[in-house]
């Protein structure tokens, strides 16, 4: 059972987009960039925001 955590591996800020990425077998630049995409609309910072609050650290 896969679990969603923030990554230690593949950080740039909090661990987010990483954490997302793996949880989803997925590049985490991809996650990144859309990530930046919604980062422009507003409500992407707000999430990624509330993301890192809420995602627990990898063990």
């Amino acid at each position: 059972m896969k679990k969603l955590y923030r990554s230690k591996r593949n950080r740039m800020i909090c661990g987010v987009c990483g954490g997302i990425g793996e949880y989803l077998d997925v590049d985490p630049t991809i996650i990144r960039l859309v990530a930046l995409v919604l980062g422009f609309s507003g409500t992407g910072l707000f999430v990624y925001i509330v993301a890192a609050i809420i995602m627990p650290d990898e063990i």
